[in-house]
């Protein structure tokens, strides 16, 4: 299975937290749209042999596009590539675009699922959080949503500054009353160079506390489970048959392209990324020119991703699959690693397969960090 993913740089405004990279400006809309074509033409012999089964509009806000935008990025896919039967294709989209025109449109030119950017229900956290949108519009466009599209994602985040266990709660709950199938989930993390990095450093807003993201994320968990949600990656809850499969494939390790300014790409050996500055894409384009970088993986590159990647997953890590690709150098490595993990209820082992415990999720990322190996090549 392989995906594209094609990064839209257009937002209406700057949320505090972000560091993402986008534009508020739309003045080159038009060239972007004609550009991103460009690059999906330019870049289709790297598929050649590859069946798509996803295609993901992210960003920035791709719902700031129009519809003609979009079914252009789409035609171009199916006029260059092999795309499977019933594609995956994901719409990322903010609440306030989301008019009964906007998605009845969507619906007809191909996008089946939507990733919808809702963050609070809560009006002093969307105003704190710069989002784009208030509460009202946040449960407008699902109630609008949920007639047209069964397949829905919802972003939240957690950890808020002044945010009760009690008013997470009301979060989720909300959430669930529309008949969500998949919820995304995101403690707020305090990004360098950002607006709420500033205002933080300022006094303006207060640091978000690590027991208190922690404590929402018990609570995440706990109640999606109750209400038949799987855990099925670290900041990823779905019901059954609706897992994300553009994300299931980057945590697989399986190849993706990446179309537009500042977008990665994995072929398995190597990973590429696009110039994160508009005009500079632009221009590179004009003049038939790649805007990226490339860099060949080494095996203990290669290890390192399986070892996070796995760890946040259902699936786990495989030590068959470390001995067998990465030899047993590495995998007696892990083993030691992973030893003070397994004795402090962090980890386990079950049918040859490393997982964090219920304990050891919150803290995945960073017991991931120290099982790396960052001498071998």
């Amino acid at each position: 299975m392989s995906g594209i993913y094609i990064h839209i740089p257009f937002c209406k405004q700057a949320c505090h937290y972000c560091d993402f990279h986008f534009s508020t400006s739309m003045k080159k809309k038009d060239e972007m749209v004609l550009a991103l074509a460009k690059e999906l033409q330019m870049r289709k012999n790297e598929f050649e042999k590859e069946t798509v089964e996803t295609i993901y509009f992210g960003g920035g806000t791709p719902s700031r596009l129009q519809i003609a935008d979009l079914r252009l990025q789409i035609d171009t896919i199916y006029e260059n590539y092999k795309v499977a039967p019933n594609p995956e294709i994901t719409l990322e989209a903010n609440p306030d675009d989301l008019s009964e025109e906007y998605l009845i449109a969507l619906s007809k030119i191909g996008i089946n699922r939507l990733s919808i950017g809702i963050q609070s229900f809560f009006e002093d956290d969307l105003q704190m959080m710069n989002r784009a949108h208030n509460s009202v519009e946040a449960r407008k466009c699902l109630e609008i949503a949920t007639k047209y599209f069964d397949n829905i994602s919802l972003d939240l985040i957690y950890g808020i500054p002044r945010m009760s266990n009690e008013k997470w709660k009301q979060n989720i709950e909300t959430a669930l009353s529309f008949g969500i199938p998949h919820i995304s989930s995101y403690a707020l993390t305090v990004e360098p160079k950002t607006a709420l990095s500033k205002l933080i450093q300022t006094g303006k807003i207060a640091k978000p506390n690590d027991e208190v993201a922690e404590a929402h994320f018990q609570i995440l968990v706990e109640t999606l489970e109750e209400n038949g949600f799987v855990h099925y990656e670290l900041s990823n809850f779905g019901k059954e048959n609706y897992f994300s499969k553009n994300n299931s494939a980057y945590w697989l390790g399986k190849k993706y392209l990446g179309i537009g300014p500042s977008a990665h790409s994995y072929d398995g050996i190597s990973r590429s990324w696009n110039v994160s500055n508009n005009s500079i894409y632009l221009k590179s384009l004009e003049e038939n020119k790649l805007p990226n970088e490339i860099e060949i993986l080494s095996k203990s590159d290669r290890y390192n991703e399986y070892i996070m990647t796995g760890l946040r997953t259902i699936w786990g890590v495989s030590l068959e699959r470390i001995e067998q690709e990465f030899g047993k150098v590495y995998l007696d490595y892990l083993q030691k690693q992973s030893l003070k993990f397994i004795n402090d209820d962090l980890l386990f082992v079950a049918n040859n397969i490393l997982k964090p415990t219920p304990k050891g999720k919150f803290l995945t990322d960073g017991i991931a960090s120290d099982l790396f190996y960052l001498n071998l090549k």
